[in-house]
């Protein structure tokens, strides 16, 4: 089966989001300023390369447009232009006497015709029209703008270095770039630090709830000075007032049941003990009307306790009174006590067993976990006390019966639960209930599982350190 995937947290997301829109618009105003920026620079200095070379092209002609001209003139000129940094110039004609039929004057003699690309050549000699075109030369940026001088039958060539201009745009790109990063990590971080902000209210609901269901049924939430967010703390505070009287209504009258139900059957069990020791005066069929009685009455009783010390547990007016025991030597004594003497008691060795414990709770976790094996798991086959990786002290009573499926591991500690190897023997479906709010109460837990070779294995875990304060059934709130 496929693993669902983990969600991501509310806060991460809006996290995310704000980065994620943050590093898009960020790199759209990058895209966009560099591309601005980029074409103006590029703009700015063709702008001035034309400026330039028209200039020179016309001094040219205004030098040589009143007599006649050499090969040697137009090389005294062509090395009288003051050219840019990087950057070269070129005539050719065809006067003077060159030794062929066009002549070519260059400032910088690495430079000809072949250093210019060819579509501004052909533009230039063979159309006559100016031109203008970017390229690239030994990897470095140039512009040249061709003029066509047809006064001189001469056309002027020059070359302008992009080196410096193309440094400038990647020192903006890269200022972009960077900008366009710490935008967007400080988008993140501003995001997560709202979130913060705008969950504290949610995270204070939810320590709240929390601290509900732990059994603080009196938390509350303060008053919050935002309008919308005090609603909010108001409607979960009328929630938790709602809820808390009808548990403690419900507690209450399971309570006040059980008192009242104390008095009579007090009297009935009496009643019934005189009969069933004057049983034999009574005819066969009578007698046995009479186990059924005394069985059920016995069993109400019991269960009427039961009842009686949830309630206590439930109400918080039982206290945990904490001795220095020996876990082994206590559990002897009170499987002897229950009559379950003969059950084998194992030990870990290397764990121990001396624990700081209520000895009344701890004796009625014990008690009802035999009598819930002798009842239900075919009686108990044996009782371990071993640690835990936590530092805990696990006591593990198990049986020899069918076990307990799956899906009834949870509900068999809720009250008047039976699993399905229970439901039709005896008992009041509220001893397990009992260990769990036992085991609660004194900061361990309770579970069931598989024992190797079938049957249960109930297992209670107890911290065996010595608490800095008892807590008590009732205290579980936490501060919202």
């Amino acid at each position: 089966m496929r693993r669902p995937r983990r969600a991501l947290s509310l806060r991460t997301r809006f996290t995310l989001f704000l980065g994620l829109t943050a590093f898009v618009t960020s790199t759209a105003l990058t895209i966009l300023t560099y591309t601005t920026a980029r074409t103006y620079l590029l703009d700015q200095r063709s702008q001035v390369a034309r400026v330039q070379t028209f200039a020179n092209a016309g001094a040219a002609v205004n030098s040589f447009k009143f007599g006649p001209v050499t090969a040697e003139d137009l090389f005294s000129f062509i090395n009288g232009v003051r050219t840019d940094d990087g950057g070269f110039a070129l005539i050719e004609s065809g006067v003077g006497k060159c030794g062929k039929d066009r002549c070519t004057s260059a400032k910088d003699n690495r430079a000809d015709l072949d250093f210019f690309p060819q579509q501004l050549r052909d533009q230039v000699l063979l159309d006559g029209r100016t031109g203008q075109q970017v390229f690239t030369f030994d990897g470095k940026p140039y512009i040249a703008v061709g003029v066509s001088m047809p006064a001189l039958d001469a056309h002027y060539f020059e070359a302008f270095s992009l080196t410096s201009t193309d440094h400038v745009i990647r020192v903006i790109g890269t200022a972009l770039i960077v900008g366009s990063l710490i935008i967007t990590l400080l988008a993140g971080a501003l995001g997560y630090w709202a979130s913060r902000r705008l969950l504290k209210p949610v995270s204070r609901v939810a320590a709240a709830a929390g601290g509900i269901a732990s059994g603080g049924l009196h938390t509350r939430l303060t008053a919050e000075s935002d309008p919308e967010l005090n609603r909010l703390a108001q409607s979960f505070n009328d929630m938790a007032d709602t809820m808390q009287n009808r548990i403690e209504r419900e507690a209450q009258f399971a309570s006040d049941v059980s008192h009242e139900l104390r008095s009579p059957i007090t009297a009935l069990s009496a009643a019934v003990e005189v009969l069933d020791a004057r049983r034999t005066d009574l005819p066969d069929r009578t007698q046995q009307a009479l186990d059924v009685v005394v069985n059920q009455v016995r069993r109400f009783d019991q269960m009427v306790l039961d009842l009686l010390e949830l309630s206590r547990l439930d109400a918080g007016v039982t206290d945990i009174n904490r001795e220095e025991l020996a876990l082994d030597e206590i559990v002897r004594r009170i499987a002897q006590r229950s009559g379950f003497g003969e059950v084998p008691i194992e030990v870990d060795p290397r764990v121990n067993t001396t624990i700081w414990m209520d000895k009344l709770r701890l004796e009625r976790i014990l008690t009802n976990l035999l009598d819930n094996a002798h009842h239900h798991g075919g009686g108990p086959t044996r009782i371990a006390i071993t640690g835990d990786k936590g530092g805990g002290l696990l006591m593990c009573v198990e049986d020899s019966g069918p076990g307990v499926a799956r899906g009834e591991r949870q509900r068999i500690f809720e009250r008047f639960a039976r699993g399905t190897a229970a439901r039709h023997r005896v008992g009041t479906g509220l001893g397990l209930a009992l260990v769990a709010e036992h085991a609660q109460a004194l900061g361990g837990d309770a579970w069931v599982e598989d024992k190797s070779g079938g049957g249960a294995r109930f297992v209670v875990r107890f911290v065996s350190d010595r608490p800095a304060g008892d807590r008590q059934p009732g205290d579980r709130s936490v501060n919202a």
